[in-house]
């Protein structure tokens, strides 16, 4: 929501300003994320995250297998069990369903982590191209539009042409 109130704020102030300084600012808008979508590198980016996740992905089935086995053992041995034993289970159980939960949210930070060290070259290298671009067309202002957040906007031009030109992209 902040984002969004940020955005409107920052487009509106640019309305503003746009009608002093019409003749003086060049606006133009990117959607920056299917620039990045294009670029050949973010397929050998997505297929390494790919193989990364996999890791994580063996190990969390194999702790969900383990996890399944042993609760499915539990409830069918369950009513023949003493409660000193139904409660040594119960707790085992409990701390297996809770490493899984752990392993879990640590994988999901580690493949986050890894997917912003390897995106990071790809997004400064369409970044400059973005702001060559914009440099040598004389814009003041390059908008992203991946996310839509602009209700209203000033009249603006495309730069993914250019900017696709700019990296050899087709």
């Amino acid at each position: 929501m902040k984002k969004l109130f940020r955005v409107a704020l920052v487009a509106a102030g640019m309305l503003f300003a746009g009608n002093f300084a019409q003749a003086q600012s060049k606006i133009g808008h990117i959607n920056f994320q299917q620039l990045i979508g294009l670029m050949p590198e973010a397929k050998t980016l997505s297929s390494q995250l790919d193989i990364y996740k996999k890791t994580f992905i063996d190990r969390l089935t194999a702790m969900n297998t383990e996890l399944q086995t042993k609760s499915k053992e539990y409830q069918d041995k369950r009513a023949s069990m003493n409660d000193a034993t139904r409660i040594e289970k119960e707790n085992e159980l409990q701390d297996l369903g809770k490493r899984f939960q752990d392993y879990q949210n640590t994988a999901q930070q580690q493949v986050e982590a890894k997917g912003n060290e390897l995106t990071k070259p790809l997004i400064d290298k369409a970044r400059g191209a973005v702001e060559q671009v914009a440099k040598e067309k004389g814009y003041g202002y390059v908008l992203d539009t991946t996310n839509d957040y602009l209700v209203v906007s000033p009249a603006a031009d495309d730069l993914m042409p250019a900017v696709k030109a700019k990296l050899g992209l087709k």
